[in-house]
C-alpha cells in the first residue's frame, strides 16, 4: 500500500516538478536527490503519524485504567463511611477546625499591629506625677474660689446685706487629664499652668452685683406728751410716751452668684476634631488605663492654708521644733529619691530630713528603714511626732510610705505636694500599717 502511494505522488511530483523547469531535464543528480528527500519526508511523517495513534491508546488504556482504580476507591470509602460514621466525622471535624485556626491566627497577624495601636490610643501618656500635680493645680484653683466666696464680707464690707446664689464647686478628674492627654499628649506640669488657668475660668464664673432696695418698716419712736394733773402746781405735766411708726429706708445689697458649666461642657465648646473627639471618649471610658490614679495618695490632698497645728499639741517643745521644720518646704513637688531641698524630696527623703534638723540622727534611709528606727507604737497611744507608716502604696514589702503624724487624724507628709493630709481617708485606712517613735 505504501509503495503504490509513493508512486502516485511521485509522478504527480515529478509532473509539476518538469511544468516549473521544462528546460532542466539534464540535472540528473538534482532530480534523484530530490526523490530521496521527498521519499524520506513521506516515511518520517508516516512514523509520526504511527506514533501519535500509538500515544493516543496508551492515554486511553491509561485514564480508563485510573478510572477503574477511582472507582474502586470511592466505593471502597463509601463503605467504611457507612460502616464507621463517627469516626469520618472526627476527622472532619479535625480538618475544619485546623482549617479555622489558619484562618484566625492570619486575622490576628493582620489585626494585632492595631490592637497594639489602640491600647497606646487607650492609655494616658504622661507621666503619673504630672497627671497628680495639674489635678493637684485644678483643685489649688477651686479651694481659693471657695475661700474667696466664704470671705465675702471681708471683702466687701459696705454692704447691709450678702445674697449668694452658688453651683457645687468641683469637676470630673479623668475629664480634664483626657482632655489634656487628647491636646497635648505627654504633658508637662509645668507647661499646664495657662491651659489649666484658662479651663478653670471657662467652668466657672463668680460674679457680684449690687443693688438697693427701698423698704419700708415699723419703728418704734418716742414722744413727749402733756399731762394733766390738778395735784401739780402748773396744772399737769410732760412725760415720753412710745409709738411706732412705719418709715422708707434703703438696703445696699450684694448678690454672689456663682455658675459652674462643668468642665465636660467646657471641653465640649473646645473645638476638638472628630479625630481628638473620638480620642477623647475612648480615653474617658478607659480611665487612660488608669483607675487608680485618683483614688490613691494624691487625691486625699489637704491645701496647707486649710490645716493648722493645734496649739496645745505645739507646747511639746521638741514636736514644735519638727513641724518649723516640716512646714519650711510644704507645697515642694514630689521628686522620686529625694532627700534634700535642692534635690527635691521623696517621703521617707523628707522625713529624714526633717528628723535629722531637729535634733535625731537617722541619716538617709527608707520607709522600712525608718520604722526598723521606731519602737511600735499602738493606735491608742499615737502622738504628735510619731511617724506614721503605710504598706503596698506601691509594690514593696514592709513599709512603703511614711509620714509625721500631728494628730487630730492629720499628717504632714511628702505627697505630692508635701501637705497636710487626713489619714482617716478610705485610702489611707487601706494602707495602714502602724506608728512608731523613733528611739
Amino acid at each position: 500500500m505504501y509503495q503504490r502511494k509513493f508512486k502516485r505522488e511521485h509522478k504527480e511530483e515529478k509532473k509539476h516538478s518538469n511544468e516549473q523547469n521544462p528546460k532542466d531535464g539534464s540535472n540528473v543528480k538534482s532530480r534523484e536527490a530530490q526523490k530521496k528527500k521527498t521519499r524520506k519526508s513521506y516515511y518520517q511523517r508516516e512514523k509520526e503519524k504511527e506514533a501519535a495513534r500509538q500515544g493516543s491508546t496508551w492515554l486511553e488504556n491509561a485514564v480508563n485504567k485510573i478510572s477503574e482504580k477511582m472507582s474502586d476507591v470511592m466505593a471502597a470509602f463509601a463503605n467504611y463511611v457507612r460502616d464507621n460514621p463517627k469516626i469520618v466525622l472526627g476527622i472532619l471535624l479535625v480538618i475544619l477546625i485546623i482549617v479555622l485556626l489558619s484562618a484566625m491566627l492570619g486575622s490576628c497577624a493582620m489585626v494585632l499591629p492595631g490592637t497594639t495601636d489602640s491600647s497606646l490610643a487607650a492609655t494616658y501618656t504622661a507621666y503619673d506625677e504630672d497627671i497628680h500635680g495639674v489635678e493637684t493645680d485644678y483643685r489649688k484653683l477651686e479651694k481659693d474660689l471657695r475661700k474667696k466666696i466664704e470671705s465675702t464680707k471681708e471683702l466687701y464690707p459696705d454692704f447691709d446685706e450678702y445674697e449668694y446664689e452658688l453651683d457645687e464647686i468641683g469637676h470630673n478628674s479623668y475629664e480634664l487629664i483626657t482632655y489634656l492627654t487628647v491636646k497635648y499628649d505627654d504633658f508637662k506640669r509645668k507647661d499646664m499652668n495657662q491651659i489649666v488657668q484658662k479651663l478653670f475660668e471657662k467652668q466657672y464664673k463668680l460674679t457680684y452685683t449690687k443693688k438697693s432696695e427701698k423698704r419700708t418698716r415699723t419703728v418704734e419712736k418716742t414722744g413727749i406728751r402733756w399731762v394733766f394733773d390738778d395735784t401739780n402746781p402748773d396744772g399737769g405735766y410732760y412725760e415720753p410716751y412710745l409709738y411706732e411708726e412705719e418709715e422708707e429706708y434703703t438696703v445696699k445689697i450684694l448678690k454672689v452668684k456663682l455658675d459652674n458649666r462643668s468642665l465636660g461642657r467646657v471641653i465640649e465648646e473646645m473645638g476638638l476634631t472628630a479625630k481628638q473627639k473620638s480620642h477623647y471618649d475612648l480615653l474617658l471610658l478607659t480611665k487612660g488605663n488608669k483607675e487608680y490614679l485618683f483614688a490613691d495618695i494624691y487625691s486625699d490632698l489637704e491645701d496647707p492654708e486649710d490645716y493648722h497645728v493645734p496649739g496645745e499639741a505645739l507646747s511639746d517643745a521638741q514636736f514644735a521644733v519638727m513641724i518649723a521644720e516640716a512646714e519650711k518646704y510644704l507645697r515642694r513637688a514630689y521628686v522620686w529619691g529625694g532627700s534634700n531641698p535642692t534635690t527635691g524630696f521623696d517621703c521617707s527623703g523628707y522625713v529624714c530630713w526633717v528628723l535629722n534638723h531637729c535634733g535625731y540622727h537617722v541619716g538617709r534611709t527608707t520607709a522600712q528603714g525608718l520604722r526598723s528606727r521606731c519602737a511600735y507604737v499602738p493606735v491608742s497611744e499615737a502622738k504628735p511626732g510619731d511617724l506614721i507608716f503605710f504598706q503596698k502604696t506601691y509594690d514593696t514589702t514592709g513599709a512603703s510610705h511614711v509620714g509625721i503624724y500631728v494628730g487630730d487624724g492629720m499628717m504632714i507628709h511628702c505627697g505630692n505636694p508635701i501637705c497636710y493630709t487626713s489619714i482617716n481617708t478610705k485610702y489611707w485606712k487601706q494602707h495602714f500599717l502602724c506608728y512608731g517613735r523613733i528611739m
